[in-house]
């Protein structure tokens, strides 16, 4: 029995690929690059001789550069019709105000004071990394703390500054931290 070579048999036959044809080879189809090159020259022409038109009509307008002579009647001279520039007289509103008093009535309710205030600058799962927020703070020159809490949600260590008594000496204190490059930082009431 003779043995049969699977590996030829088995590869299917190239299918022959459709030639672009070209017109001017005679064949029916034109090439997909081979377009009308004569329309494109018609219509470049057109649009060179519609703009060499355009110019020609600008340049047989007139220029309306010049304005009509005005109109001078002999009869009345030109008169200034100003009034006299009056007498140079000191400012009064300058002697007004050295005599006068100013009243002012301030309205001076005490406003109440919303407790002290923290700010918090980091909340970590690991106390290495609360340590490592705590050094960088100390090297900008703050004293903060490392609190541990725990929640609902496991160990938390947060790193906080304060407590402050009033919320403007907590945000003073948030710019220079932010000149540092330390962001992030929160300023909360004090519970």
């Amino acid at each position: 029995m003779p043995q049969k070579d699977y590996v030829k048999t088995a590869r299917p036959k190239p299918k022959a690929k459709p030639r672009a044809t070209n017109t001017r080879r005679g064949n029916s189809r034109p090439a997909q690059g081979a377009s009308r090159p004569w329309l494109l020259i018609i219509i470049t022409a057109l649009l060179l001789g519609s703009f060499g038109w355009f110019l020609w009509y600008l340049k047989q307008q007139p220029a309306n550069t010049q304005q009509p002579p005005a109109k001078v009647s002999q009869s009345k001279p030109v008169v200034d019709e100003l009034p006299a520039k009056p007498i140079a007289e000191p400012y009064q509103y300058i002697k007004e105000l050295e005599n006068k008093e100013v009243q002012v009535e301030v309205d001076t309710t005490e406003r109440e004071n919303l407790g002290p205030f923290q700010m918090q600058c980091g909340s970590f799962r690991q106390a290495e990394q609360a340590e490592a927020m705590r050094a960088q703070i100390a090297f900008a020159g703050f004293a903060s703390a490392v609190r541990r809490t725990e929640g609902s949600n496991g160990v938390w260590y947060r790193v906080v500054l304060g407590p402050y008594d009033s919320k403007r000496q907590a945000t003073a204190d948030r710019n220079r931290l932010q000149q540092q490059n330390i962001n992030g930082c929160r300023i909360w009431n004090w519970t």
